[in-house]
């Protein structure tokens, strides 16, 4: 994508190149005289000591009083390891993109922007929203976002079974926290058919047959490798009824639904995790959003001691928009729970419920009903 969108005068280099990472290697100097600047550098991670070299070169620029940015574009397909090496040489210094899988607006051609839960937003997006029935939105958690899916003839269960052994073998295997393959997988499994539930340690723990220190530090890789994200509960000083236990979304569902063996879309539609399918499509679509609009994640989820739960709150300053997801396309008494969140002396702006309604159309004075196709 990078090479697609660069400049001109922009040159590339790819670490897998066996001599341009020999070169590397060796003498970074040489490496970046070679090359020159403005220069994209693609699997960058597989020789961590260029960075150094990269921190001497924009520093000199910037005593020199010369523009620095964005001398370098450096992409990879190991997140683990780049983060680990960026954060320790070039922290300050660097912008970092996370990309997720297409988003359903990207698979459309729809330009929309952040997801704002305003309904004068929303009302605009309605009128270039492509609308999809359940069995096409099933269609689409199904099959994932991965781009080559979408851009190729390869078999899905082909693609994703590589795609596992990659991770496993390649960004997993060489980590230290990670010992036996085996139970991580069985751990990778385990965490893609609980998408959308909370995340207990120890239950995970039990279950696997590992510590639950390992278990946290094999959540952290699996979120630090944007294979999972952790949505944490709306708290605040008020009240002391909130729960703290976070939940887990899978940021690909058909790499979810892959792990699960679910054989096609069809029986996931309509089976026991349907409507937790569901919600990691709507929670994962949301984040998306954000990604894809450079600012950072502002979702919660509510949830108190009474069991009164909210799927999502987006936050904006003391404003806070209550969010129900669900499968159906007239779901009744969807945004009952609403209304606990007075307690918490915010600002309760117009509810959605994310559904497979047709319309954006109002359910009553406090909520509308938002097509998952507006998304």
């Amino acid at each position: 994508m990078l090479n697609h969108i660069k400049e001109i005068q922009r040159k590339y280099v790819t670490l897998d190149d066996i001599n341009a990472r020999r070169l590397a290697e060796t003498d970074p100097a040489l490496f970046f005289e070679t090359y020159g600047t403005p220069l994209l550098i693609d699997e960058f991670q597989r020789v961590p000591s260029i960075l150094l070299e990269m921190k001497r070169i924009v520093d000199q620029k910037a005593l020199d009083g010369e523009d620095n940015n964005g001398m370098f574009w450096l992409t990879g397909s190991q997140k683990f390891r780049m983060m680990q090496n960026v954060s320790e040489s070039l922290a300050g210094r660097v912008a970092v993109f996370d990309l997720a899988g297409l988003s359903q607006a990207e698979l459309d051609g729809r330009e929309v922007g952040l997801f704002h839960p305003e309904i004068n937003d929303l009302k605009e997006r309605a009128t270039i929203m492509e609308h999809k029935n359940i069995h096409e939105i099933f269609d689409l958690i199904f099959r994932g976002g991965m781009p080559k899916l979408h851009v190729s003839d390869i078999e899905r269960d082909r693609y994703y079974m590589d795609y596992v052994n990659t991770y496993l073998e390649r960004d997993i295997k060489d980590l230290a926290q990670v010992g036996k393959l085996n139970e991580f997988y069985s751990f990778l499994v385990y965490m893609a058919a609980r998408t959308a539930q909370e995340l207990k340690y120890d239950e995970i723990s039990k279950e696997i047959g590992v510590s639950a220190p390992t278990v946290k530090n094999w959540v952290s890789i699996l979120e630090r490798s944007g294979v999972i994200y952790i949505l944490h509960p709306y708290f605040n000083n008020v009240t002391n009824r909130l729960v703290k236990t976070p939940k887990v979304y899978f940021m690909d569902t058909g790499l979810a639904a892959y792990l699960c063996r679910w054989p096609n879309a069809e029986t996931l539609e309509n089976g026991n995790m349907a409507g937790a399918y569901f919600e990691t499509y709507v929670v994962s679509e949301l984040i998306k959003s954000y990604y894809n609009a450079g600012k950072p994640v502002d979702l919660y989820y509510y949830r108190d001691i009474d069991k009164k739960e909210i799927d999502l709150l987006i936050m904006k300053g003391n404003k806070a928009y209550p969010i129900e997801i669900k499968k159906s396309k007239n779901p009744s008494d969807a945004d009952k729970n609403f209304k606990v969140l007075e307690k918490l002396n915010l600002e309760i702006q117009t509810g959605l419920i994310i559904c497979m309604n047709d319309e954006l159309i109002p359910y009553n004075k406090n909520a509308w009903y938002c097509p998952v196709s507006i998304l």
